[in-house]
């Protein structure tokens, strides 16, 4: 489930601030995000966030699962040698596990061997408390993934805080990641009841930020920061998009956008894309 982690990478690298709040409790004056490609033979980086702040370097790794080529912890010590050798700062490192498990490799916070001892921080999602997320912008789309009695009502507050957001395009993106994050846990049928934009709109928050008389024209907006958000996307998972299906994407609602938004991830190649487009368009 790469896809999963590559999606945490990119919400680490877009509000790296307030991922350094969390992790680090502090407030950064500078921050830096680094290349995760390391001297020596590279080692599995789709998944790793490095962030420099005033001398120390927040190396985050986020596993969905707890299977892994080389194992989590002997891992952690790779990097933590690798970039100490590099950057000669200290390093805080941080495994982030996404979904819930009873695998001991998500309560293992160190590496032992016979001479050496490595630790690092483990952060399960789902012991997490909800409300450092439902009141942060970065943070929001992990906090379907965190502890809950009642998953309805923890989705409508993350729906209610959702529809909070100003800006079109922040809010749909949002959006987006939060719906795909959502996934790790709940019901799909459960997460599009409560997360879609229709529900977040009859919200009064919603409707005292836009007014009815300015809908038309937001929807249209809505649909060009949706074709925006997901061109950029698809350019990153496979290189420039040819125009043609360019167009293609163009003609898409926003609904539609949206969905291809959270189906492209399983795509392999782009002759998925392109079979997708043939069957949503046409029908």
């Amino acid at each position: 489930m790469a896809e999963y982690d590559n999606l945490c990478k990119i919400l680490a690298e877009t509000y790296p601030r307030d991922f350094i709040r969390w992790l680090l409790n502090q407030e950064p004056q500078k921050i830096e995000i680094l290349k995760t490609e390391l001297s020596i033979e590279p080692i599995r980086a789709d998944s790793v966030t490095f962030l420099q702040t005033e001398n120390r370097i927040l190396h985050i790794e986020f596993q969905t699962t707890t299977q892994s080529q080389q194992p989590i912890a002997l891992r952690m010590l790779d990097y933590y040698v690798r970039l100490t050798r590099k950057y000669q700062v200290p390093v805080t490192q941080v495994v982030i596990f996404l979904q819930e498990t009873t695998d001991e490799v998500a309560f293992t916070e160190e590496y032992i061997s016979e001479v050496t001892i490595h630790r690092f921080r483990v952060i399960r999602m789902w012991e997490q408390d909800s409300s450092l997320f439902l009141g942060n912008l970065g943070l929001l789309p992990f906090a379907p993934l965190t502890r809950t009695d009642s998953a309805p009502t923890l989705l409508s507050q993350v729906a209610e805080e959702i529809a909070k957001i100003s800006d079109i395009g922040t809010r749909q993106n949002t959006a987006a990641y939060t719906e795909i994050l959502a996934g790790l846990k709940f019901d799909k049928d459960l997460i599009r009841q409560l997360l879609s934009e229709e529900i977040m709109q009859e919200s009064v928050i919603y409707q005292d930020i836009f007014q009815k008389g300015e809908r038309k024209g937001e929807q249209k907006g809505e649909q060009k920061e949706a074709f925006r958000f997901l061109q950029r996307q698809l350019n990153r998972r496979f290189g420039e998009i040819d125009s043609s299906i360019i167009e293609r994407l163009g003609v898409l609602s926003t609904a539609q956008l949206e969905e291809l938004g959270e189906e492209f991830l399983d795509f392999a190649d782009v002759s998925d894309l392109t079979a997708w487009l043939e069957q949503h368009i046409s029908t």
